[in-house]
């Protein structure tokens, strides 16, 4: 059978392993290279790189809805998308004998849309997992052939839960292809009315709301860790928040205020407690722990000061 893997980020390179090791991978489509850092330095997709390396053709389409006849080309049976990136046009969809299907991160019709994992992790849900579902023109709105559930822990970050889900739908992805191909798989309609929507994480979302509760806080840092990473304002420069710790203790004081320092951080009251901030990145700086943060400046001089 005739693959074309459509993805982009690291949780698309694993599935396209998986994939290589049991199909015949005849080609990948991914984002166009951009330009990172001081240096403009070119940079390609982790599933672009992972498909060089196993001398498989790539295709980066700028508007895939206007340019996609080189993949037509390829003949594909199925096309397999996961977190590509653009939305695919229906004369596309409908060519391969089995159609296109997508490895979707989440139980649908739950979190459709770009960012399904942060906004597990910041919406406090309990779990998630993973949808094979066929597409469709509307976005995440096909029909669903199989699911995986996993359970989303207190400790669990963006990071952690990318890593558990990518290795969860390379499974699924591999148990379901076959009742593809023999025509004994699943196809349930999705409940439009129980859809809820995970748009890409805007600059805006990444500030961290102080006056919100102590868990709500938490689960922010935790759900942007490490990438794009939450941040707030100290004398009107940024610092990304990396790690913290939800506290019980209560105080008084104005919500973003710096109530104490201790050994392990900073902390830093919420809407109903407080937070212990453990990792930053101060503006312009290098990654470093709120000790190392505090002994730069001094512990006299941050006590009492509010992060906006």
């Amino acid at each position: 059978m005739r693959v074309v893997f459509m993805g982009t980020p690291h949780f698309a390179r694993t599935v396209l392993e998986g994939l290589i090791e049991n199909y015949e991978v005849v080609g990948v489509v991914t984002q166009p290279d951009k330009k990172v850092g001081r240096k403009q330095t070119l940079e390609f997709s982790p599933v672009k790189e992972l498909a060089l390396e196993n001398n498989i053709k790539v295709v980066q389409p700028i508007k895939i809805k206007e340019d996609y006849q080189e993949i037509i080309d390829l003949s594909p049976d199925i096309i397999i998308t996961c977190a590509y990136g653009q939305i695919i046009p229906k004369e596309l969809l409908e060519y391969p004998k089995y159609k296109s299907i997508n490895v979707h991160a989440s139980l649908l019709p739950k979190l459709r849309g770009g960012s399904p994992i942060h906004k597990a992790i910041i919406e406090g849900y309990d779990k998630t997992g993973i949808t094979i579902m066929y597409m469709s023109e509307k976005m995440d709105a096909g029909d669903i052939i199989s699911t995986k559930e996993v359970e989303i822990l207190p400790t669990d970050t963006l990071e952690t839960l990318q890593d558990k889900l990518s290795l969860i739908g390379t499974n699924l992805l591999l148990q379901t292809l076959p009742l593809i191909i023999n025509g004994t798989n699943k196809r349930i309609k999705q409940n439009e009315e129980e859809a809820t929507f995970a748009y890409n994480i805007t600059r805006e979302e990444e500030h961290i709301d102080f006056t919100k509760t102590t868990k709500e806080v938490f689960n922010l840092i935790r759900g942007l860790f490490p990438e794009p990473s939450a941040y707030t304002i100290l004398d009107n420069k940024e610092i990304k928040v990396y790690k913290a710790k939800p506290l019980d203790t209560k105080y008084n004081g104005e919500c973003g205020q710096i109530l104490d320092i201790t050994k392990q951080g900073i902390i830093v009251k919420t809407k109903d407690a407080s937070i212990l901030i453990e990792e930053i990145k101060p503006f312009s700086k290098n990654k470093m722990s709120s000790v190392a943060f505090v002994n730069g400046i001094g512990k006299d001089k941050l006590i009492g000061k509010v992060f906006k």
